[in-house]
């Protein structure tokens, strides 16, 4: 299986086609980036003007929206979203709040209707916000200097409605606006971590992390699963949370390529494969890659135990590298990949 990520060369992320701002755009082009917003990643629902029908939280959970019919609670047909009261003459319109669990640029956004077929909002607005520290919901949602992502753009029920986004700033809050009111499903925030530069240089950094600004440039496979998984916070909680490939029925095997959060000198590996027993890879291989191009094995070919954290010391390097490939041998399925080190070098 190819990889379906289409990268350029030098520091280039993955390829995202050029969209006018906010105008609906096919999903593809940017949904293969990590959703920022999702809750594993640290997502929070912060704030809604309304939640009557159905709680705000629901927006972010991983997964796909569940719909059981005729489920009724005490205030009718139970929604796996977020779902407002009908407005009777009440002026404005519903929004909700959301802490990015990974702040960064964001690429492209899913409004998903699923399930919400005669109570959709007719159309959506998307606004972001870059905030320092932590201030109260109350505080963010009061503030005015919200930039718009996506202008009052009309959306289908039961759907997935895909935006593109053209800005290249950092933002830590996206506000979604239904105009009037309704429900939606899920909302994806799909894009590039981007760190705290006031964290940065503080003490050792894993250079692979999401949130420290390392992005899967492209891989091999991704038929269980998605590599952007190997980068996320924390321990994996089963087996679904990392990535696993098709069994390979050749001689190749399978990769992901890795930017870093920047230039550096990596010190030590963490090969995780917990959860994955009778499909964790026989072993593994780390290369980096310098910004001239230049290739450097950091841990070669290394046979690997299923369900165990595996810890490998890097020898001194000659140069920092901005990429790593790692690979795996033939197939199979990691949980995190971790390359602690420091920047520049």
């Amino acid at each position: 299986m190819t990889a379906e990520i289409v990268t350029g060369g030098g520091k280039s992320a993955p390829h995202v086609r050029a969209h006018p701002a906010g105008s609906a755009a096919p999903a593809a082009d940017f949904a293969l980036l990590p959703d920022l917003a999702v809750r594993p990643l640290g997502g929070a629902v912060i704030w809604a003007n309304d939640e009557f029908f159905a709680e705000k939280e629901n927006l972010i959970n991983p997964g796909p929206a569940e719909y059981q019919p005729a489920t009724f609670g005490h205030k009718g047909q139970v929604y796996d979203g977020w779902e407002t009261r009908r407005h009777r003459g009440r002026p404005g319109d519903d929004c909700a709040i959301v802490r990015l669990g990974v702040p960064g640029v964001i690429r492209g956004v899913v409004v998903d209707t699923a399930w919400f077929k005669g109570n959709y909002p007719p159309a959506v607005s998307v606004a972001a916000l870059e905030v320092a520290d932590y201030p109260s919901a109350e505080s963010i949602a009061a503030r005015d200097d919200w930039e718009t992502l996506i202008d009052h753009a009309p959306v289908a029920g039961d759907s997935r409605n895909p935006f593109a986004v053209a800005s290249e700033r950092r933002w830590t809050h996206v506000k979604l606006t239904m105009h009037p009111d309704g429900g939606v499903a899920r909302l994806r925030v799909h894009g590039e971590g981007s760190p705290d530069p006031r964290l940065l240089g503080l003490g050792p950094l894993d250079l692979a992390a999401l949130e420290n600004g390392a992005l899967v440039l492209d891989c091999s496979n991704r038929f269980y699963s998605s590599p952007n998984q190997l980068l996320y916070p924390g321990l994996a909680r089963r087996m679904g949370d990392g990535w696993e490939t098709a069994r390979r029925r050749d001689d190749g095997n399978d990769w992901v390529r890795i930017r870093l959060a920047g230039p550096g000198l990596i010190r030590l590996a963490e090969i995780d494969t917990s959860y994955f027993l009778g499909n964790s890879p026989g072993a593994a291989r780390l290369t980096g890659r310098t910004n001239d191009g230049t290739e450097l094995e950091l841990l070669p070919r290394t046979d690997l135990l299923p369900d165990t954290r595996h810890q490998f010391a890097i020898a001194p390097m000659a140069a920092s590298v901005e990429e790593v490939r790692l690979d795996i041998y033939p197939d199979g399925g990691l949980a995190r990949l971790r390359l602690f080190g420091e920047l520049g070098g």
